[in-house]
């Protein structure tokens, strides 16, 4: 039997969505429906991705559906495939099961809540898979606007003002990258939209020169580039746990997806040497590498500072995508491996940190202030979070045996060959990312701070369904790719060598 179309992973969420906005707002049995429903719909979307992901392991660039969208323009509703596409649509659907399990205490218009959850869901599948820029954009900003509403209305801490940021910093990108898809659909002169036939066009290594770094940029605001990275900490930190997980565990990814597939394959020269050298930087490349380290070390020496424990794991992420840049901008085989390999394994174990402090901790104990959470003791009264966060911790920090230590590992190597300098400098960011993750681990859970009577005496709700099978799905699976990372690299190699070979070389 075949496995159904990657393509109804799109359909399914959006349908999902469609269902979950019809229901009535009224009745008792809404928001127990509108939960059921909405695991069901990510668990058929995770079956298609699965499916559509491990049966062509290995395999090239597919059409999925190709139908003239606007014909005077030349625009086609293309949706295509390859392995890192696959893989993205995989880790998508990981995170929409596990988001959607954190969010089983959502009481506030269910309904609602799913249904702008769903549409976000199907927003980034579409984008994962399209194969026609313009339809890439309206999948991007599809994805946009239920961000905000998630932010706004289910947040907290300053919520309307981070949805506010998130929204402006997404559009301003977002002009940016239409500004150059305009560019270049009018300078090709091929009368299309198709990604691919874009890339072979030839455009001008002069018009590449200032069209790479104008949608590089574009994209590179939501994968959290510094210095444009500041929405992401207060995103997260205001987001519920189910968004700040999708945030941090696909959202981000579109920016880096975007920086793959669009800038650098479409505007290839626009990384070339400039003929000059400016502070010892001599190309485009040179600047973003640059950006990249930058992002590693100040993203782990702020979360080194921070007292809010959400605020921890936000600038975390950011240091974290850093290594995505890093790896983009190596343009070797094991560089780029390691950045796409990264992006699934940062998916993965951000949103499980986000689940473990914004879920597990944060509704039983009130707080995110690790000062107040140091005289409570977790390790004794919550022992599954403080040992599902040391797990976490170690994955995070890129330990062996975890997806993180593999994908990392790959593109500390990459960086060696393209600068020894951007080596030794993510080391330094990898040594504080260990600071900051035991200092948070200690203060959280295993601090020997004397505490108060009331808090000596004070119990919480005990571990629910939901979270323990969110925590081990998302634990097995970065345990399974860090044990046999050929799961994921006998997918993204084919296509990474692919795309060099195309000209982002």
């Amino acid at each position: 039997m075949q496995a159904p179309s990657m393509v109804w992973t799109i359909y399914v969420a959006f349908g999902g969505a469609a269902i979950q906005a019809l229901l009535p707002k009224r009745s008792n049995s809404t928001p127990a429906l509108s939960r059921w429903l909405a695991l069901l719909t990510a668990l058929a979307a995770l079956c298609i991705a699965a499916a559509g992901f491990f049966t062509h392991v290995g395999s090239g660039m597919d059409v999925l559906t190709d139908h003239a969208w606007i014909p005077t323009l030349g625009i086609h509703y293309l949706l295509v495939a390859d392995g890192i596409s696959r893989m993205l649509v995989l880790l998508t659907g990981l995170a929409a099961v596990a988001g959607i399990l954190f969010s089983w205490t959502v009481t506030n218009r269910v309904n609602e809540f799913f249904a702008f959850y769903l549409a976000l869901i199907g927003g980034v599948f579409g984008v994962f898979l399209s194969g026609d820029l313009f339809l890439l954009f309206v999948f991007y900003e599809i994805a946009i606007v239920p961000k905000y509403f998630l932010i706004a209305i289910w947040g907290s801490t300053r919520r309307e003002y981070a949805a506010m940021k998130l929204a402006l910093y997404s559009f301003v990108g977002s002009a940016m990258v239409l500004i150059g898809a305009l560019a270049a659909y009018a300078t090709s002169g091929s009368h299309t939209m198709s990604l691919t036939a874009l890339a072979h066009s030839h455009l001008p290594i002069g018009f590449q020169m200032w069209a790479f770094p104008l949608v590089f940029i574009g994209f590179g605001i939501l994968a959290g580039l510094w210095p444009f990275h500041t929405w992401a900490p207060t995103g997260h930190v205001a987001a519920p746990t189910a968004a700040s997980m999708l945030l941090a565990g696909v959202v981000m990814k579109l920016g880096a997806y975007g920086c793959l597939r669009v800038a650098m394959g479409l505007f290839p020269h626009g990384m070339d040497p400039w003929g000059f050298a400016f502070l010892g930087l001599g190309s485009w490349r040179d600047v973003f590498a640059l950006l990249a380290v930058i992002g590693i070390v100040y993203g782990a020496l702020v979360a080194l500072a921070q007292t809010d424990f959400k605020f921890v794991i936000g600038y975390s992420s950011v240091s974290h995508m850093g290594f995505v840049i890093l790896g983009l901008m190596t343009l070797n085989t094991i560089g780029l491996t390691g950045a796409v390999l990264q992006m699934f394994s940062h998916g993965i174990i951000a949103g499980l940190l986000f689940a473990i402090v914004g879920r597990v901790v944060y509704e039983r104990t009130h707080t995110r202030e690790l000062d107040v959470l140091e005289g409570m003791h977790l390790a004794k009264k919550i022992p599954f979070a403080a040992w599902a966060f040391v797990i976490a911790g170690m994955a995070s920090m890129g330990l062996p045996g975890f997806s993180g230590f593999v994908a990392e590992f790959q593109v500390i190597v990459g960086s060696w060959s393209f600068g020894p300098a951007w080596t030794i400098l993510t080391g330094v960011g990898i040594v504080i990312g260990v600071a900051y993750t035991w200092r948070a681990l200690q203060k959280a859970f295993f601090s020997d701070k004397p505490a108060h009577t009331a808090e000596i005496q004070g119990h919480f709700a005990p571990i629910t369904w939901p979270e323990w099978a969110g925590v081990g799905m998302l634990l097995a699976v970065t345990v399974a790719v860090g044990l046999y990372p050929r799961l994921i690299l006998d997918s993204i190699e084919p296509a990474v060598k692919a795309l060099l070979a195309g000209g982002a070389q």
